[in-house]
Order: C-alpha cells, then structure tokens, then sequence
C-alpha cells in the first residue's frame, strides 16, 4: 500500500490505502512499454560491446554475431538475448562463449546504461532467419502461389460485388 487519501469510506482522513490500478507486472498480452524499451537498449549495447570486441576472449572476438532481439522479464531482471553468428556457422560455440563471457558482458552492459539492476544476460540462437527462409520457400512453391493469387482474386470479386450492391 502506500499513504494517501482514503476514499469517502475514511471520511478522507490520511490513510495506508492500496492504489488499485497499479499491477506489480503487466496483465497484457504483450510485453509493457518499458519492457520493449530495455530489451532495446540492452540489444544495441550488446551489439556495440561485441562490435568493439570489449571481451578478453580470442573465440568470442573473432565471430560477428548479430543480436536480433532482447526481451526482458516484466521485473527487467532477466533479458533473454536472441543471437545468431553471421552466417549462421557455429552457433552452438557462439552460446558457449557468450554463456562463458555471460558476467563480463553484464557488467559492461551494466555500465552503459542507467538501469537499477544490471539484467543477468541468456542467450540463445535467433531463428527468425531461418523462419523467413522457410517462408519464403513456401511462397515459392507453385501450389501454395497458384491458391493465393486464387484466393486474391475471389476477394477482388467480392469486393466488386460489395461495392455494386452498395451503389444500386
């Protein structure tokens, strides 16, 4: 609770009253606001911390790894990073070496922002290329183009329909 007004109840006297419209953690689907904001600047700092290659670590210096995406617990303790070494080779030592490097990268990511906390890091592999090349294999399939410009065309169709039915 925190102390304010009490509602009529009190007769308005000073009271420890419980502020209702404050959830300790978003309710929403998604993630808040302030969420997706940390998960970006956590993102762009790792980048250039690993761009610059600020770690003293031979094996983790020499691979290009791309951070495609941060998202953070709704306390912002925990930022889960979705990383991916360019190319795509040698993932799984991409994990293992920013997993062994995981405290260093925290402090300096730490130090770069202004947050109460510095997040402790995870990382895993970013799939999201992988679900676009599959994406965009299915789009080159013939059956699968042949029913969506079918399907185009019906919708054309009904729309004309529509649109007739409205003017007459």
């Amino acid at each position: 609770g925190w102390l304010g007004k009490c509602p009529v109840a009190c007769g308005g006297r000073l009271a420890y009253v419980r502020r209702m419209s404050h959830n300790r953690f978003n309710t929403g689907s998604g993630p808040s606001q302030r969420q997706l904001r940390v998960g970006e600047l956590i993102r762009r700092t790792l980048s250039d911390v690993l761009n610059r290659a600020e770690i003293h670590d031979p094996d983790l210096n020499r691979m290009s790894i791309t951070v495609g995406e941060v998202r953070t617990s709704p306390d912002l303790k925990v930022a889960t990073a979705f990383v991916l070494p360019l190319g795509g080779k040698d993932a799984d030592e991409a994990i293992v070496a920013l997993n062994r490097n995981r405290s260093e990268l925290r402090r300096l990511v730490a130090k770069h922002m202004t947050l109460k906390f510095a997040p402790d890091l995870r990382f895993m592999i970013d799939e999201t290329f992988d679900r676009m090349d599959e994406t965009r294999r299915l789009f080159a399939d013939e059956r699968v183009r042949r029913d969506i410009e079918r399907d185009y065309v019906e919708q054309q169709d009904d729309d004309r329909r529509d649109d007739d039915a409205q003017m007459g």
